[in-house]
């Protein structure tokens, strides 16, 4: 059973932001998260950070600013998640704004993987490339660098990913790459993207290419980055807020491009009341949705689109592929469910699973979802072809999966054919036959690196939420917030009694509860059709349900005890 434990809350920093003109509510939420004063939460753009700590992005924006003005071929090589996607659209759109002769290719995860690898230069070497920009990968590609440079093709790498024990020879702007200076190392493939795009209009600006003419409005750019941020779950430290809240603004004021617009339509939402759970929960799936069946191309093309009338029929078709995910996902999830009820899970310290028949673009969701349920790294394999299989993981607080796996791969030297990642995601490819091997070989390491108290599965909460503050005015001012990974959102825990209880959509449970006080809400819980006692303790967000031009308080129950 899950613990519920409030979040400890500094008293000398919520006093300070208190007397820093903040309520008592918001007080006791930033303080949890360590904001330490107003300045931190003011979101307009001369706040970015400067480009110029970024290592590599002078030289990068120079021989950016040397290709336009000599009208080289610059092709993009982008990645197939929304982050790539993002990032390809924003590279695109803006170094044509600033002149470059651009187009892009998008690799299809189920023929040639991740990154830039020889197969894919070779794909990219028939669009007769003078340089190639990478964004949202390129930082492990050492083979598909050299195979680019035999061929004559310079290679520009924008990334975010952590760098392996060798970096590519090739310029690189990475915020994670040895002796960066940048403050932020949680910058998505789209925010570096974006941060090269200032840096090569201040080289153009530099050298007088403007003239009199109005430089290109890198603004115009936000609402993608902000998409790519929020979908690629990357920390939303105060830099990337800046970045999201900018973008959201122009979603709420209509300003989004089409594209984007485009989606929040065919999600039946409304991009003047735009926040993070929107992108991060019903744009940036829809877009993935492509890359996950399909091709990212057609994501890409939904971005790319000069109207909405363009851009809506795209958008539908992503949003009938992102249906179409939801319903192999949820057959995979109940299937590795079936296969774990014959493996003790208390005594595990990871959860890896394999079966042929699973669909290669779901296994990071079903792992998700697995390690959402048993709280354990949890790697979820499918068919690869030519006796590889293809895996993808998640991982829970106390483990960093990218270092767990090279720690395996060093310690047996062949086992893992490639990987990389992140702390809390990673990839990686095996030989179907050696599944085994690794299984014992990943669960050796989890229970090295993983401390026992890491397996205690902890819900944090901001404690009660006051009476007073069950009011439109405060949800409205919290739904306006950046929330997100790191940042998290304001989870509440108390007592309810439970007065109506009925499962819709199959999977989820509608209720009507009763506060500790007498008021009455409605609530949801989703995938978990299971009856409520009469009374429970419940953890919940809070938001504003907008239904038939109506708007009421709901609670979200995240976690019934």
């Amino acid at each position: 059973m899950p613990r519920i434990q409030p979040r400890p809350i500094p008293a000398d920093l919520e006093t300070t932001l208190r007397a820093d003109g903040f309520s008592t509510l918001e007080a006791r939420l930033y303080a949890a998260r360590g904001i330490l004063g107003k300045a931190e939460l003011e979101h307009d753009l001369a706040r970015l950070l400067p480009f110029t700590s970024l290592k590599g992005i002078v030289e990068a924006a120079k021989r950016l600013a040397d290709a336009i003005a000599s009208s080289e071929r610059i092709l993009i090589v982008a990645d197939y998640d929304a982050d790539g996607a993002t990032a390809c659209a924003v590279g695109l759109k803006g170094l044509g704004m600033l002149g470059a002769t651009i187009d892009f290719v998008v690799p299809n995860r189920f023929e040639y993987g991740y990154g830039l690898t020889p197969e894919i230069v070779e794909l990219a070497a028939q669009k007769l490339p003078d340089l190639i920009l990478t964004v949202d990968n390129g930082i492990a590609s050492v083979a598909g660098v050299l195979a680019a440079k035999a061929r004559g093709i310079d290679v520009l790498i924008t990334d975010h990913h952590l760098p392996g024990d060798h970096l590519p020879d090739a310029l690189i702007v990475n915020p994670n790459q040895p002796g960066c200076t940048f403050p932020s190392k949680n910058l998505a493939g789209v925010g570096v993207m974006f941060y090269v795009l200032m840096a090569v209009r201040a080289e153009m600006r530099q050298r007088g290419v403007f003239g009199d003419q109005p430089e290109p409005n890198l603004g115009q750019l936000l609402d993608l980055v902000a998409l790519g941020t929020v979908a690629d779950v990357v920390k939303l430290d105060t830099n990337n807020r800046i970045l999201v809240e900018q973008g959201l603004k122009r979603m709420r004021a209509g300003r989004a491009c089409a594209g984007v617009l485009a989606l929040f339509t065919a999600a039946g939402r409304d991009p003047r009341r735009a926040t993070c759970f929107d992108l991060g929960f019903t744009l940036g799936p829809r877009l993935n949705a492509a890359g996950r069946l399909d091709d990212m191309s057609l994501g890409i093309a939904c971005l790319l689109a000069g109207s909405e009338s363009g851009a809506l029929p795209l958008a539908q078709e992503l949003d009938q592929m992102n249906r179409a995910r939801r319903d192999i996902e949820a057959g995979m999830r109940d299937e590795a469910e079936a296969i774990l009820t014959t493996v003790n899970v208390d005594d595990a310290w990871s959860i890896s699973l394999y079966q042929a028949d699973w669909h290669q673009g779901v296994v990071g969701i079903v792992a998700s979802r697995v390690k959402d349920r048993f709280h354990r790294p949890t790697l979820v394999f499918a068919d690869g072809g030519e006796g590889e299989i293809k895996g993808s993981g998640r991982s829970i607080p106390g483990l960093h999966l990218r270092d767990a796996l090279d720690l395996v791969s060093k310690r047996h030297e062949g086992l893992i054919l490639k990987f990389g990642g992140h702390a809390m995601a990673a990839g990686l490819s095996l030989r179907a036959e050696d599944f085994g091997r690794f299984q014992q070989a990943f669960e050796a390491v989890c229970r090295e690196l993983m401390p026992s108290s890491a397996l205690e599965r902890i819900i944090e909460t901001d404690g009660a939420l006051p009476e007073e503050s069950y009011n439109m005015d405060i949800v409205t001012k919290l739904d306006s917030q950046v929330w997100g990974q790191g940042f998290p959102a304001p989870r509440f825990h108390d007592e309810f009694r439970v007065l109506e209880q009925r499962v819709v959509g199959e999977r989820h449970l509608k209720v009507k509860l009763a506060t500790r006080f007498g008021l009455v809400l409605d609530g949801i819980r989703f995938q978990h059709a299971d009856p409520l006692p009469a009374t429970v303790t419940a953890v919940f967000s809070i938001s504003i349900n907008e239904f038939r031009g109506e708007r009421t308080l709901q609670l979200q129950l995240d976690h019934c005890e």
